[in-house]
């Protein structure tokens, strides 16, 4: 019987995909970040952002976000960016334009841009990741010509 990764390991995938040779110095490799059950069960004083991926030349943006008991992110709406929200650890409450959405471990949501949310978390907390498209840094551009 083949051995068998424990359970939150992925095992091996078999794909085709072109895979660069051994120790090339121009290609990324694939690590560990962090662990995010020990971080979603951690302080539960702690508010905000408990993690945050800052790796450089990254295309994504992912948060590990802690609300403490009955604390609330606004309504609010991402204009721009699509959202995925896995929840970690906890319970909570997401409210919606036309409803509201139990939030409970490993409950995956997407969040399409545009569309307005409010997150609650229960009497336990809430911990969930947030991963969505890098957005671009802040850059000086000229002004369009305008007609006179």
């Amino acid at each position: 019987m083949p051995d068998t990764p424990p359970p939150g390991i992925p095992g091996a995938i078999d794909a085709d995909v072109a895979v660069p040779s051994p120790g090339s110095a121009s290609a990324p490799t694939p690590r560990l970040l962090c662990d995010v059950h020990a971080l979603g069960g951690a302080d539960p004083a702690t508010a905000g952002a408990v993690w945050k991926l800052t790796e450089s030349g990254r295309q994504l943006d992912a948060n590990l976000v802690h609300l403490p008991a009955h604390q609330s992110v606004e309504t609010h709406a991402e204009p721009d960016l699509d959202v995925l929200l896995l929840v970690v650890a906890g319970h909570g409450i997401l409210g919606t334009s036309d409803r509201t959405e139990p939030l409970t471990g490993g409950a995956l949501f997407w969040l399409p841009h545009g569309s307005t949310r409010r997150i609650t978390a229960s009497a336990d907390g809430l911990s969930y990741l947030t991963v969505h498209r890098r957005r671009p840094g802040m850059q000086i551009r000229s002004r369009p010509p305008t007609d006179i």
